[in-house]
């Protein structure tokens, strides 16, 4: 895209600018089609599928909070069969990059949503939400065991021909392990974070606020938390580093991209205002043009004064 620059390539895939739609505050994307010109957005990345229709949990599911929201929709879904059949066709008018959240709670799972879509025209990658509880193997989360996740990654890897973006959580000890446990197995790139496990209790009824009672934060209150691992992230693995975690601005965006980070997502900033994505791609030209830079290129990665491993 000459002349562009906020143009990147991600994964091979060539993008108008870095900044992504993130899963589960877009929908599918074309629901959005009517308020937002999907053709300027950087990419959507679509509400997590699985291998059946999934109907979520149960209400309430959203709880505001200071800085924030925490959200426990429960993977809600129309499953991969009718994603392809209702959605992706009318995706496949759009010139916008489209990658297909996927998950599951086996491997098996997963595998299957991937081969559905390999064989559906209109994706482009594929992303791993990876913050799921393994039942075949007592519940434990593949985004909380690096051998889980590896051997969940390198499955998926052996049958995905398109490019492989690993979603990882952030409830850890340690991201680095995890990163690197997912370019080991075969992962083109990460994506990070997903939400933050969380709690908020009405004191009247001494009830959860969320009818699962836990739900994740998402939002402004977590962006610091979210750039600082990024920036570890990004130091871990060679793969590129998709940063989100409360961006609300162009300016919220350049901070992920100088921790290292080669693209961004958008995610509860959507819920406010669905044209959020392009918007900050906008203000993020804007930062740009202040700092009297060429192009994107010239302000990611470029981090002064490294900070110390803590």
């Amino acid at each position: 895209m000459p002349g562009n620059p906020l143009a990147i390539t991600l994964c091979g895939i060539p993008l108008r600018n870095p900044v992504l739609a993130a899963s589960g505050t877009f929908g599918y994307g074309i629901e959005f089609a009517k308020i937002v010109d999907l053709n300027i957005l950087g990419g959507i990345v679509t509400k997590g599928l699985s291998r059946e229709p999934i109907p979520g949990n149960p209400a309430p599911r959203l709880w505001h909070t200071e800085g924030g929201m925490i959200n426990s929709v429960g993977l809600q879904n129309i499953g991969v069969s009718a994603f392809i059949r209702e959605k992706l066709p009318k995706l496949y008018k759009y010139s916008v990059p489209v990658f297909a959240n996927v998950f599951g709670y086996a491997v098996e799972d997963y595998l299957e949503v991937i081969r559905a879509l390999e064989d559906a025209e209109g994706v482009a990658g594929y992303e791993l939400n990876v913050s799921c509880p393994n039942t075949k193997h007592g519940g434990i989360f593949f985004s909380s065991d690096p051998d889980l996740l590896a051997d969940l990654v390198s499955q998926a890897r052996s049958i995905a021909r398109r490019p492989l973006i690993v979603k990882l959580s952030p409830n850890v000890a340690r991201i680095d392990p995890f990163a690197q446990a997912a370019e080991q197995s075969g992962a083109d790139a990460i994506s990070l974070v997903n939400t933050f496990v969380s709690l908020a209790i009405d004191p009247l009824t001494r009830k959860p606020r969320i009818g699962a009672g836990y739900g994740g934060l998402s939002g402004p209150a977590i962006k610091p938390l979210a750039l600082r691992l990024v920036a570890q992230a990004a130091h871990a693995v060679k793969i590129p580093v998709i940063g989100l975690g409360g961006i609300a601005s162009g300016e919220d965006a350049a901070e992920f991209l100088i921790a290292g980070a080669s693209a961004v997502q958008v995610g509860t900033a959507t819920f406010i205002d669905p044209r959020a994505p392009a918007q900050i791609a906008r203000q993020l030209q804007g930062v740009l043009s202040e700092l009297a830079l060429p192009d994107i290129g010239a302000l990611a990665g470029h981090m002064k004064s490294p900070c110390r491993a803590q």
